[in-house]
């Protein structure tokens, strides 16, 4: 099968979940909690129950912004989660909880995670670059363009890295919000069906970057399809 299709196939893949993850999003952003709890008070119990005092819950602007800081140590909630009691806000507030519990517990993909964020952040500001002036100069200096594979091999383990993690914190989170309460039969089911929406997202983003590789390794070798 040509690279080219293989292309072809994750973008469209791409296109349908995340406009699958928006359909979802939007759905149960409209189903509320039976408790009315919001996003900000989910964290906030689930952080207190984990017995994590020191991490603190904040708003952020954006949509589908989310995201746990383990430098600050804080748990960053979107405007459409902080404050909604919805099936979705639960689900994400919870999901970005399970990161700060792993961060604690010292979960091993966390941490393999984290200690490579330094050369991710390298890796991304100079290897357009590199894999730019090596394709263009990949039979005069093919050595340039090799460099920008090694770079960009590890932007897509980092990517692959980030699969277990999300999981895990999916996993996390759905078992806290059943024994807690926040969430029993249908509702659960539909906290269940946000968070596996979401992690698809990074299921294509991680088969994306590999196809991207191999594209660019196809070119090193003298190959372009």
């Amino acid at each position: 099968m040509s690279i080219y299709v293989i292309f072809g196939l994750i973008a469209l893949a791409s296109y349908i979940v995340q406009a699958r993850l928006n359909s979802k999003f939007e759905k149960y952003s409209q189903i509320p909690l039976p408790n009315g709890m919001r996003g900000c008070d989910v964290a906030q119990q689930m952080l207190s129950q984990s017995g994590l005092y020191d991490v603190k819950v904040t708003q952020v602007n954006g949509r589908l912004t989310d995201h746990y800081n383990p430098l600050d140590k804080t748990v960053n909630l979107s405007e459409a989660v902080y404050g909604s009691n919805s099936i979705a806000a639960a689900a994400v507030a919870a999901h970005e909880c399970g990161h700060a519990v792993q961060d604690a517990r010292a979960y091993a993909w966390l941490t393999m995670r984290s200690k490579m964020v330094p050369a991710v952040s390298f890796a991304s500001k100079i290897t357009p670059w590199l894999l730019l002036g090596g394709i263009i100069m990949v039979n005069s200096f093919p050595g340039l363009l090799l460099a920008g594979i090694v770079l960009f091999a590890i932007t897509t383990l980092f990517s692959f890295v980030t699969l277990p993690v999300e999981i895990d914190a999916s996993r996390r989170a759905l078992a806290w919000l059943n024994s807690a309460n926040i969430t029993n039969g249908a509702t659960h089911e539909y906290a269940k069906d946000a968070l596996k929406s979401a992690a698809y997202t990074y299921v294509v983003a991680a088969l994306g970057s590999l196809a991207t590789l191999i594209y660019y390794v196809l070119i090193f070798m003298g190959r372009r399809d």
